[in-house]
């Protein structure tokens, strides 16, 4: 397994597992607009098979928030979330990152138990926050010492 900067010629790989882990989805337009930007991280894991999961990050001066993380329906237990998050906080620390934030719906158990293994804390709840289901946010904040 090898994690990677995410390219533009990822996007339909990575479009698929975007379709069929998030409600509502991203668009691959979306995709676009954030990975030509130079204060994103988007990373790609992948193995012989091909992109199995994918995580990015938005990065403001000495923070930053999760923007997405996912892995294939198919390849999930496997830790390759783990592998994701660990790159992702390796990366953003050696690029000044102290705080990074995230938001995760509610429901979403196996995420809030990842971000929790890697020093998130649950801070707040934004009501309603996402839609297709109506849900509410749990609001996690990391802060490296």
């Amino acid at each position: 397994m090898t994690v990677r900067v995410m390219e533009t010629e990822d996007l339909d790989s990575v479009m698929e597992i975007e379709n069929e882990a998030f409600s509502p989805p991203w668009t691959k337009e979306g995709f676009f607009t954030f990975l030509i930007r130079e204060d994103t991280l988007f990373l790609t894991a992948e193995d012989k098979s091909g992109i199995v999961g994918y995580a990015g990050l938005l990065m403001v001066l000495d923070e930053a928030e999760i923007l997405n993380i996912a892995v294939r329906h198919d390849r999930r237990k496997e830790g390759i979330g783990h592998f994701l998050m660990q790159s992702l906080l390796l990366l953003s620390g050696e690029s000044g990152i102290h705080t990074i934030h995230l938001e995760v719906r509610e429901s979403n158990h196996s995420a809030r138990r990842l971000y929790a293994r890697h020093g998130f804390k649950e801070v707040g709840l934004r009501r309603s926050y996402y839609t297709d289901p109506t849900e509410d946010a749990v609001l996690m904040t990391r802060q490296s010492e």
